[in-house]
């Protein structure tokens, strides 16, 4: 008997990707509701209530009242939106870093932002290793495609062709900001500087480190080590050994659930920059719910991703 799915919000973004990996798969039988099903609770709760587990593509609040809509079912769901990341009773799906058990046993698993995803992937084994502190200042420098901010977004570069560079977040209290505290333990909120570029898909995360100025952390070499230790066995995340004088974002990017994590570093040690490069739909949204479903059903972690 195949696994039964519905996906709330199929016709978003987030939605479509996921339907696109589900689709050709024998495993899940995908609860499909139409335009005017969509639109109804009643449509929407007994759906949740036929379904083995539950994938939200959906607005924050529409999200909270999903979850509402879903009590009394035996449903597992994935919750694609901001709105649980933090939140008590859920498990946060980041399987390299919480544990593939944690995610396979959750009832409730809330996906993590895409640019957490590079942050936490970076500095997260470092500091829980006691190579970076965890009371340190981190700024986060990141870019990403459009596709990430929604149908406004996506409508407002495509139809401005003039839109070179988008830097947004100016007035700081960034909802992804506390998952990156909280997952990787921080006693400071990091300062998390975003853009967007006129590519469809992609992103860059950077964390400067002066490295310094914090006693413990060793040469870059020993902080790639590190996270190569630390992502021995993955399938997704990568740790990379080459030096390129640049990092590219295509607007020809393919999809692709990969995480790659560098760390560049100074000649005298005394710097580093560590990146990660992932697709903001792939392992930054679509694929991570994907790959977490895998977890939750039992199935090969990696199935229907594309790596």
């Amino acid at each position: 008997m195949s696994t039964r799915v519905f996906i709330d919000g199929a016709a978003g973004t987030t939605g479509l990707e996921i339907l696109e990996r589900l689709a050709p798969r024998n495993e899940f039988e995908l609860i499909v509701l139409d335009d005017v099903q969509r639109k109804s609770a009643d449509a929407r709760r007994d759906a949740y209530h036929a379904a083995d587990f539950a994938v939200l593509c959906l607005p924050d609040d529409a999200a909270k009242e999903a979850v509402a809509l879903a009590e009394g079912s035996k449903v597992r769901i994935i919750d694609a939106s901001s709105a649980h990341r933090v939140a008590d009773g859920w498990t946060y799906g980041f399987p390299e870093i919480v544990g593939r058990e944690a995610i396979a046993d959750a009832v409730r698993v809330t996906n993590p932002g895409c640019y957490p995803s590079g942050f936490i992937a970076l500095v997260a084994p470092l500091v829980r290793a006691g190579l970076l502190p965890a009371d340190w200042p981190y700024t986060v420098n990141a870019v990403s495609g459009y596709s990430g901010g929604g149908k406004a977004l996506i409508a407002r570069f495509e139809e401005d062709r003039d839109i070179a560079f988008r830097a947004y977040g100016l007035g700081l209290g960034h909802k992804h900001v506390p998952e990156m505290q909280k997952l990787v333990g921080l006693s400071h909120p990091p300062l998390f500087a975003p853009a967007v570029v006129p590519a469809h898909r992609g992103m860059i995360v950077e964390v400067p480190v002066p490295l310094s100025a914090m006693p413990m952390a060793g040469s870059p070499e020993v902080l790639r080590l590190a996270l190569v230790d630390f992502y021995t066995g993955s399938a997704v995340v990568t740790v990379r050994d080459d030096r390129p004088d640049e990092l590219l974002l295509r607007g020809s990017m393919a999809p692709s659930d990969k995480l790659e994590l560098w760390v560049f570093g100074a000649a005298d040690g005394s710097q580093a920059r560590l990146v990660a490069r992932l697709d903001n739909l792939g392992k930054g949204a679509s694929g991570a719910a994907v790959q977490n479903l895998n977890l939750m059903a039992g199935l090969p972690e990696t199935a229907g991703l594309s790596l």
